[in-house]
């Protein structure tokens, strides 16, 4: 995420694929990450309370190395995983092993392997859609979004401490009203969640922060975190792609 943010706060358009420097770097740290992630369930309840995805056709933009694809492939019709760095596709390829309904593909979310009109949701989890500089992204959402069709961007909130507090200390030309405003300008409703982290030991904890931050910032969350659970807050995004003119 801090590559991308970082491209975009400097007025330069990103390429269409930026590297991860934590997923791309660290997986098997990463899987620990996910793992802790969202103990309680807070995202995806509210997943399924505003884009209900049984029975639909989506996709997962940026869906690194599969974790969230069994979830989604439980009661959606079909799932697409798409993902820019290959080395993570293949770790995919393993966790969605015997799921008939799951198939990975190698692309960017600026470039999406699908055709028009093809699926109903397309999400993104932390990933590609921090804010200005993410419209190429949003177009290509659109044009594979069948009318009706949802994109949901679910990301941290920077305004949520501690965690958030965190973030902005490394990135500290990041305008989290900004974002905000870019976001309601292109039509996007936010709620923002609440969740917490939990993890098995310190150790992970420590390794976790490490790939998420720099150096000297890492290691204050370090010492911030006492126990072995971390409040993080996050936002989620829902544009709905519009269904046609409304004739009388």
């Amino acid at each position: 995420m801090r590559n991308y943010v970082r491209a975009a706060l400097s007025g330069v358009r990103p390429a269409a694929v930026v590297p991860s420097p934590n997923i791309w770097n660290w997986p098997e740290v990463y899987e620990i990450e996910n793992r802790a992630q969202d103990h309680g369930g807070v995202i995806w309840r509210a997943l399924r309370e505003d884009c209900p995805f049984a029975g639909l056709d989506v996709v997962d933009v940026g869906c690194g190395d599969g974790f969230h694809l069994p979830e989604f492939a439980a009661t959606a019709r079909r799932v697409v995983g798409v993902e820019p760095h290959r080395p993570l596709l293949r770790r995919a390829r393993q966790r969605i092993a015997g799921l008939a309904t799951v198939e990975l593909r190698h692309g960017s979310a600026e470039r999406l392997p699908l055709a028009d009109n093809s699926v109903d949701i397309v999400h993104a989890r932390t990933a590609y859609f921090f804010g200005p500089g993410c419209e190429r992204g949003m177009a290509e959402a659109d044009r594979v979004l069948r009318p009706g069709g949802a994109l949901v961007i679910v990301d941290l909130d920077a305004t949520s401490a501690p965690y958030g507090t965190w973030l902005r200390e490394d990135l500290p030309g990041y305008d989290a009203s900004e974002v905000e405003e870019f976001f309601a300008a292109q039509g996007f409703s936010c709620r923002q969640l609440e969740t917490l982290w939990r993890f098995q030991d310190r150790e992970s904890v420590a390794a976790v922060l490490r790939i998420e931050f720099s150096p000297s910032v890492a290691e204050r969350a370090i010492a911030q975190t006492t126990g072995l659970t971390l409040p993080v807050g996050y936002r989620m995004r829902v544009r709905r792609k519009p269904t046609g003119l409304l004739t009388p």
